[in-house]
């Protein structure tokens, strides 16, 4: 349930970029994990018993928030800046076959998985066929975006086996507190992101979504980021990492819901074949780990 939920709070931050014209993905990104950053302060300030991190413990935060939230989201943005929301989040979405091909557990053989891949790489070119753009210059926009997605997706999937192997390592770290340090890392890196990249304070201010903007911030840094990260890190403690990476399904489920609903249409028959052939794969890999 942690993760599944976690996963629906997730699938907010395809379509938020969309949601306030006139943002760029450095603004978005850094709006979100400031929000985030400051969230886990206070938190952490309001503990009764506040703990902090020795020093290969902040390194571990530091490099992880890089991987997971500041370069896995700046990515993101901009490839759904380029390729729209659909694409980006199937790509994002076969995150777990591959946490499950790299955390594969010992017992499992490497033909129960056929299947799943096959489903998957079907409903992936199938969504890739139906959005592609037909013009030379929107084609190479949208190949770029695809791209981008796709680094995204090896910095969010070496986070998830990293994230899974520390708090398997460390009992002894709370899932709060450790949501909490690596809310510090990435707000502190966002905050350099912004300062290095970002839009000045007055300009954000003075775009007519401004008031949205903030609450996408607000709603993706404290719901997204703060408190999906800790039902996240609840699932890891719990699951093993192949299994665990399977709930990442409801990411992208809950994106594609959302990215519909904004635009008020339902799926093409295109794209909910993709969709359905991508569960499909999602559930027969979740069958050949059983």
């Amino acid at each position: 349930m942690a993760g599944l939920l976690a996963g629906a709070l997730w699938g907010l931050v395809f379509v938020a970029p969309r949601m306030a014209a006139g943002y760029s993905p450095v603004d978005f990104t850094a709006g979100r994990f400031v929000a985030y950053g400051l969230t886990a302060l206070v938190m952490t300030g309001l503990a009764a018993r506040p703990r902090l991190p020795d020093a290969r413990q902040a390194l571990a935060a530091i490099g992880m928030s890089l991987l997971g939230f500041t370069g896995y989201y700046l990515l993101l943005v901009f490839a759904i800046r380029d390729a729209g929301t659909e694409v980006p989040s199937l790509v994002i979405g076969t995150i777990p076959l591959w946490v499950m091909l790299l955390g594969k557990p010992g017992h499992l053989r490497w033909s129960a998985l056929v299947p799943g891949l096959v489903l998957t790489a079907a409903g992936l070119g199938l969504m890739l066929s139906a959005s592609s753009p037909g013009g030379v210059a929107d084609g190479a926009q949208f190949w770029r975006g695809v791209a981008l997605a796709v680094a995204s997706l090896a910095c969010w999937t070496a986070f998830a086996l990293l994230n899974s192997a520390f708090l398997k390592r460390h009992p002894e770290v709370n899932v709060t507190s450790w949501a909490n340090w690596l809310g510090l890392a990435t707000g502190a890196g966002a905050l350099g992101l912004w300062a290095l990249a970002g839009s000045p304070l007055a300009a954000l201010q003075s775009q007519p979504a401004a008031p949205m903007f903030a609450l996408l911030c607000l709603a993706t840094g404290v719901g997204s980021a703060w408190f999906a990260t800790i039902l996240w890190n609840v699932a890891s403690r719990r699951l093993s990492a192949s299994l665990c990476g399977q709930l990442i399904v409801s990411e992208t489920l809950f994106a594609l819901a959302y990215s519909f609903a904004w635009d008020g249409r339902w799926p093409s028959a295109a794209e909910a074949a993709a969709v359905l052939l991508f569960t499909l794969g999602i559930l027969a890999s979740i069958q050949a780990h059983r």
